[in-house]
């Protein structure tokens, strides 16, 4: 009886996480309350009151719509702030690839929207930073807040 137990085990427990390793993309979702446009703007507010700099917003759908192609609401919204992210990147310069941060607001086919960023710690080890660990918490406390609050009534 042991040993079909732990044969089951080993057949059937790399299949119950296939999934979540399949997902596991280095992104933070969060579900929204509110529509694509409403989100972002919520979020926008909320970094203008931390002194939080927006370099920009693109509209993806828009973008489908001027060349004739239909796209769900889908936008992103990028931001940064220099104070927190320089020392990344005198620590490495690859981290600029991934400065300044996005998150993205996309609505899917059920109507449901979602809000995603890329994990601070993913971008801690994808570019091997380890000296800055107190600006990758504060980063990460900052857009688990923001983006909650963004997202929630």
């Amino acid at each position: 009886m042991l040993k079909k137990i732990i044969l089951a085990t080993i057949l059937i427990f790399p299949l119950a996480w296939q999934p979540a390793l399949a997902q596991d993309n280095g992104l933070i979702t969060k579900q929204s309350s509110f529509g694509v446009a409403e989100t972002l703007d919520r979020l926008e507010a909320l970094f203008a009151e931390r002194g939080i700099a927006v370099a920009a917003r693109v509209d993806h759908a828009a973008s489908a719509k001027s060349v004739d192609l239909e796209l769900r609401p889908n936008q992103v919204l990028i931001f940064g702030n220099p104070k927190l992210g320089t020392p990344l990147m005198q620590s490495n310069p690859t981290i600029g690839v991934d400065l300044p941060l996005r998150v993205l607001a996309w609505e899917d086919a059920d109507g449901q929207v979602w809000v995603a960023y890329t994990d601070p710690a993913t971008l801690r080890a994808r570019h091997g930073i380890t000296d800055r660990d107190p600006n990758f918490a504060q980063m990460t406390k900052v857009l688990d807040g923001l983006t909650t609050a963004a997202t929630t009534p």
